[in-house]
């Protein structure tokens, strides 16, 4: 594959991940947990079938083989994708996907306590500029009495760290396994939280045809295109062309739904992408930690 073609379909990728909040803010009845299960049943047999057609039918054998590092990045993929998806109902949804990005700092952090990775002196000065931002936005949202859809942002990005940190830790090339492993435990949680608190998973079908196509064509297709063109492409790029989704998220419900966010909310968003935007150009010669997705 070119790299002009990868680029295109990481982009593509981004362009569709950034319709989630503009999809989630269509939903009517649903609550977090009703939308996270039939989310996941939207991507799972997608992503299913995706992993098999690559894998020369080998389907199960994929899923066996991500072991306990897959699990725990599974696992954290149900606070990454739950978290999402209440920070966009409760803030607005440039809050929330500028608070996602914090997610590569996260990594690194965590990355250097505990799987003790090397972190560069630009990384932490790009970590202590991104804190800077996100301060202003969190301290906003306080204001705004939005202070949880923001702390559930924060925790989207944990859990997206903690999906990479068990990646790296299990050197696991192939993303999607554990994706699929995470889907599966979303959509089990999500099932017994909403009969726990009584909410329930039987909501308005309309809610659920949005949820489950979120899942299967927003979701699974931008992770396919993703974790197809990403072979081609360095990680410091990848990092920089990540940045569309988060772009153009506010955009979308500007566009069409006439949402707006503070001016606090910009310039925070704005310090703390221009810390990825830095990490992601002072590393760009740097050999990646990671092994590349396939």
């Amino acid at each position: 594959m070119r790299y002009g073609t990868g680029v295109i379909l990481v982009i593509g990728a981004g362009i569709l991940w950034s319709l989630m909040g503009l999809m989630i803010r269509q939903i009517e009845g649903a609550g977090t947990w009703a939308v996270l299960f039939w989310r996941s049943v939207g991507v799972i047999p997608v992503l299913m079938a995706v992993i098999w057609w690559r894998s020369g039918g080998q389907l199960w054998a994929r899923l066996r083989g991500v072991g306990i590092p897959g699990v725990i990045g599974g696992l954290g993929l149900v606070l990454a994708f739950g978290g999402a998806i209440f920070a966009i109902q409760a803030t607005t949804v440039a809050n929330a996907v500028f608070l996602f990005s914090a997610s590569p700092f996260l990594t690194a952090v965590l990355g250097w306590l505990i799987l003790r990775e090397p972190v560069r002196r630009a990384t932490w000065m790009a970590i202590v500029m991104a804190a800077v931002g996100m301060f202003i936005m969190v301290r906003e949202g306080l204001a705004a009495g939005a202070l949880a859809g923001n702390v559930a942002a924060l925790l989207s990005a944990l859990g997206f760290s903690v999906f990479t940190l068990a990646l790296r830790w299990g050197k696991l090339s192939d993303m999607m396994p554990a994706v699929v492993l995470g889907a599966i435990f979303s959509m089990l949680a999500a099932g017994v939280v909403s009969t726990a608190i009584g909410t329930g998973i039987v909501v308005p079908l309309r809610d659920v045809v949005i949820a489950m196509a979120m899942g299967a064509v927003i979701l699974a297709i931008g992770m396919a295109l993703y974790t197809t063109g990403s072979r081609v492409i360095p990680a410091a790029e990848l990092t920089l062309l990540s940045m569309v989704e988060v772009l153009l998220a506010p955009i979308w419900v500007w566009l069409f739904l006439g949402e707006t966010a503070s001016a606090g909310t910009f310039v925070g968003g704005a310090v703390l992408m221009g810390a990825v935007g830095f990490n992601a150009l002072s590393g760009a010669r740097r050999k990646p930690l990671a092994p590349p997705v396939t």
